[in-house]
């Protein structure tokens, strides 16, 4: 794997790999001694252009548990602020010695440029851009919803026959694209449900279902309900009366959660707004995931990182070895 850019051109086998990578991950921070020397001699860098604590943190969680060395690079107090372009930015990073660059950025489709410009060598794994997409955050989720539906027996297995609705501020969500394009990889079937104003206007094209009604949605008897943020820091615009309207709508409180069937889940990629769109009693309920999601974050990033770098060293070592043989057995000519 060169890079992780997206889930919509992600293969079921890539998919299923990484999934079951990070089940091996998993394993080992059950372990006293969590680190493993992997990564040791490998740079990731966290080239965060926007405010982050769980994904960056995450992240970095991820590539020291497999000894690489880590640099998080901040665009605030940075020379981004001072006006340096993405690719004077890339290009430093690349005078360091990076070997991959972890990057979150405001701009969608800030990772694919950065990935194919040549401006660095280093693969690129996207943490959030724009309005696009979010691969890692839907790589977790649904490495939750798998362990969950099918607990130890879960390697190997993808999603299909389940049901998966999605909740809240689609519009703007990058957890939502995401998940919608992987989940259908897996072989979920997917329900989106909204507010019609926060329904994208390109959804026709996706391989989903949407419902404007929660209670209806929660009567089909999805096996997991995923409550997305409300991103007020990205709307402009009114697209809600207002937030006491929206919980009563669209907020998933414990009547709600009581009336979902049993062994159904509810996931929140996070952070939650508490009272608005998902209850206290139901954040903090047996089907909550959402501390689940951020330890499998962990495993899911580590099995990334693994896959993006280790490759890449197991095929130098080999030609080492392969050069190595060659001039012995030309000594042994002479």
């Amino acid at each position: 794997m060169r890079n992780l850019l997206d889930t919509r051109t992600l293969s079921r086998e890539d998919a299923l790999r990484i999934l079951d990578v990070a089940e091996d991950m998993a394993d080992t921070q059950r372990r006293e001694v969590k680190k493993l020397p992997t990564l040791r001699g490998k740079t990731v860098v966290n080239l965060f252009f926007e405010d982050s604590t769980r994904t960056r943190i995450s992240f970095e969680a991820a590539a020291k548990r497999l000894s690489a060395d880590v640099i998080n690079f901040s665009a605030k107090g940075s020379s981004v602020s001072k006006g340096e372009s993405l690719q004077d930015t890339a290009q430093t990073l690349q005078a360091m010695g990076a070997d991959a660059v972890v990057i979150r950025h405001g701009a969608s489709g800030a990772p694919q440029t950065l990935a194919t410009s040549g401006w660095i060598t280093a693969g690129v794994v996207n943490a959030g851009d724009g309005t696009h997409e979010h691969p890692t955050q839907a790589l977790l989720d649904a490495f939750t919803i798998r362990k969950r539906t099918f607990g130890d027996d879960s390697r190997g297995r993808d999603l299909d026959g389940l049901a998966v609705t999605i909740v809240g501020d689609v519009l703007h969500s990058r957890v939502a694209r995401s998940n919608v394009w992987l989940l259908h990889t897996l072989g979920a079937s997917v329900t989106l449900v909204a507010p019609p104003t926060l329904v994208p206007q390109d959804v026709s094209t996706w391989p989903v279902q949407i419902v404007y009604d929660l209670d209806e949605a929660i009567g089909r008897g999805p096996d997991a309900l995923m409550m997305l943020r409300i991103q007020l820091e990205r709307m402009n615009a009114a697209y809600f009366p207002t937030e006491r309207e929206y919980s009563r709508r669209w907020g998933l409180d414990a009547r709600r959660a009581a009336a979902l069937p049993d062994g159904s889940i509810v996931l929140h990629p996070g952070p939650m707004n508490r009272g608005m769109e998902i209850s206290a009693e139901a954040a903090d309920s047996p089907r909550s995931t959402v501390l689940e999601q951020v330890a499998n974050g962990v495993s899911v990033r580590m099995a990334v990182l693994y896959l993006l770098l280790a490759g890449e060293r197991a095929e130098n070592t080999s030609s080492a070895g392969h050069a190595r043989s060659a001039r012995t057995n030309r000594e042994d000519a002479r």
